[in-house]
């Protein structure tokens, strides 16, 4: 995908990723406009290239209206995702499972991104490189699973994995140039992550910064034949 995209949208551009991603872009297209969501999280820095909207990705009326604003969006990226919250994290055994925990899951890990494909399909298609792509993760692979528990991000990411997967087969019709793809970061020193840091080697601790460069290369260099991909930061393909 040789043109440069003009037009990004970034889910979550407050977050760890979210927000090194935004930085990255700017700094590597100099005439892309970027609009970056934030929710809970104030805005965490201005800049003349960048629009930011407060929005609650479970919320389907607030980004369908949202995304009537917009006319032409080369790239989608979203990067939202959740793990843990108030003292309840991933669960170790099926004695832990939630309905509310596993439902909450799937609203904010799964669902937004079928939303986003959505009511932005007409937008991405005056692209002539279109991107939709999603911040999924390793533990939502079914076939790499070998150590079991984390039901609910397990559950919500494969289910992600496989709305990707699905939408891919349909936009080969719809959105011939384009590429839907899941990416996994590795493990980043995030809020996201902070809990769980404590048995990962230094060297498989990345920053922010780092695993947004990685992906600002790997999506500059996608091709239409590489739609429906479940990749790793480096480029190597995860599988389902």
């Amino acid at each position: 995908m040789a043109e440069q995209p003009k037009q990004i949208i970034i889910i979550g551009g407050s977050g760890g990723i979210g927000q090194a991603l935004v930085q990255a872009l700017l700094d590597e297209y100099p005439a892309v406009r970027i609009s970056a969501t934030y929710h809970r999280r104030g805005v965490p820095f201005q800049h003349e290239r960048l629009n930011w909207q407060k929005l609650d990705v479970r919320d389907p009326p607030a980004i369908q209206q949202w995304s009537s604003k917009f006319n032409h969006v080369d790239w989608i990226l979203n990067c939202v995702g959740f793990l843990h919250e108030d003292g309840r994290g991933p669960e170790k055994s099926i004695r832990a499972v939630e309905s509310d925990f596993l439902l909450e899951s799937i609203r904010v890990n799964t669902l937004p991104t079928l939303l986003l494909a959505r009511y932005f399909a007409t937008a991405l298609k005056k692209s002539a490189a279109p991107v939709l792509a999603a911040i999924s993760a390793r533990v939502g692979s079914i076939e790499d699973n070998r150590l079991g528990g984390w039901y609910s991000y397990r559950i919500s990411k494969a289910a992600l994995n496989m709305a990707l997967k699905t939408l891919s087969i349909e936009w080969k019709h719809s959105h011939p140039k384009g590429c839907v793809l899941a990416l996994h970061p590795g493990t980043n020193d995030t809020d996201l992550s902070k809990p769980f840091q404590t048995h990962v080697a230094p060297e498989n601790l990345f920053e922010p910064s780092y695993t947004a460069s990685m992906f600002v290369k790997l999506l500059s260099q996608l091709e239409p034949n590489q739609s429906g991909s479940f990749q790793a930061w480096d480029g190597t393909h995860i599988p389902w």
